[in-house]
């Protein structure tokens, strides 16, 4: 990365197959195989033209109320010795950094002139970000999923059909994410001529993890830009959540060329390392294929993706995107854990202590962003906040009730 400038890194990699070194690819059927060529086709040609990022900035500036704020967690430094900002996509339309690609995707969709948009949806927050692009479009939607999540994000669930979208429970299996996924790739299948798939993440066949990741570079392009200005440096360390890794792939992508940035990509260590306690596919997984693409996969002794967990309904996903496990292996990107308990811990320190109530999964990476500042209290760390909590309050006021910490919550 030290010899290629962020352009030619973002022109070369993937390769014209999706690979990134050993992972991506596209390992699915041959009619569906057609149907994403013809994808990337329109991808390539469509979205680097001046008419679609004309109307894209657009939607940025006046819709989604881009540039999202970079703002300075004052009582949390001040208390933990390093200096902690916070990308505040939480403030991005619909919560979330979702909205960035789903945008992209379906002005793609409208472009090409689908008449669907099918998807899967964890949280719930890739499903309400790709309602809202429909109804924007006038797009027909179609959310796959599981009753476990449903059950858990039930704010997100009305607000998908209050957007006019159709939400399909997904009752097989664990009934969480990967199944949610299968399911949407079903429904896919039965009509990949009018209808789009829009991966909720940076992953999937290619062209889904660059084309995501290439939608999500705005939150990079900025960050950069908003710390040095506020600075007049660039962070020592970046902090994201990673499940399948669309929000840290946003950030990160800011940064790959500055190596004195350290970069941090933070999983669910859940309840403990047994299988099925947690979702930290960078420390136990090894390349497995998954959803048509290869990454790093968390396997039962057969090589079947393992049953996974976490508290945040975005993170359990027993893969994680290719490009994730490339940096991983090239050592550019530091992927390691939290545990619930340093999850809950962080969600009720940043909402008391800085007013601000983060999603669980943005809760992984502030938890993660609290060691580092309290290990390291001369450095800057930059933590993608990459959405709000509202999904997540019925959730944990049941499990927690109210109190400032998870230790307080279980006694």
């Amino acid at each position: 990365m030290s010899n290629q400038t962020r352009q030619d890194y973002f022109k070369s990699v993937p390769d014209a197959q999706g690979n990134f070194g050993q992972f991506g690819g596209s390992y699915i059927p041959p009619e569906l195989q057609q149907e994403m060529d013809r994808i990337t086709d329109a991808y390539y040609s469509i979205s680097k033209s001046h008419q679609f990022i004309s109307e894209l900035r657009s939607i940025r500036t006046h819709f989604q109320g881009r540039p999202t704020p970079v703002y300075f967690a004052r009582t949390l430094s001040d208390e933990l010795g390093g200096r902690i900002y916070l990308k505040r996509e939480d403030l991005n339309h619909t919560g979330a950094h979702k909205l960035n690609h789903c945008m992209g995707e379906a002005l793609l969709a409208k472009y090409m002139g689908k008449k669907k948009l099918i998807a899967e949806t964890g949280a719930g927050q890739h499903g309400v970000a790709l309602a809202t692009a429909a109804a924007y479009f006038g797009l027909e939607c179609e959310i796959h999923m599981g009753e476990v999540d449903i059950a858990k994000e039930h704010p997100n669930v009305v607000r998908m059909q209050i957007l006019g979208a159709k939400v399909v429970p997904v009752s097989f299996g664990l009934k969480t994410l990967k199944e949610a996924v299968d399911s949407a790739f079903a429904a896919y299948l039965e009509d990949p001529v009018t209808s789009i798939y829009c991966i909720g993440s940076v992953v999937g066949p290619h062209p889904f993890p660059m084309m995501v990741r290439d939608f999500q570079r705005v939150v990079g392009i900025e960050s950069r830009e908003q710390f040095f200005e506020m600075t007049g440096e660039n962070p020592d360390n970046v902090v994201a959540c990673v499940g399948g890794g669309s929000n840290a792939m946003g950030i990160f992508s800011g940064f790959l060329d500055l190596e004195e940035t350290r970069l941090y990509g933070v999983e669910p260590m859940g309840r403990g390392t047994t299988i099925g306690e947690h979702a930290a596919t960078m420390t136990y997984g090894r390349p497995g294929v998954i959803h048509g693409f290869k990454c790093y996969l968390l396997q039962d002794d057969a090589g079947e993706p393992a049953p996974v967990y976490s508290i945040a309904s975005g993170l359990d996903y027993p893969g994680v995107g290719p490009e994730h496990s490339m940096l991983k292996e090239s050592g550019r990107v530091t992927y390691d854990s939290v545990t619930d308990q340093e999850t809950v811990d962080a969600f009720f320190e940043l909402s008391r202590k800085e007013g601000i109530i983060p999603a669980l999964e943005s809760a992984h990476a502030v938890a993660y962003a609290m060691k580092l500042a309290k290990d390291n209290p001369r450095q800057s760390i930059l933590v993608n906040l990459s959405g709000r909590g509202d999904k997540d309050i019925d959730f944990i006021v049941e499990q927690y009730g109210t109190r400032a910490t998870f230790a307080d919550a279980v006694e």
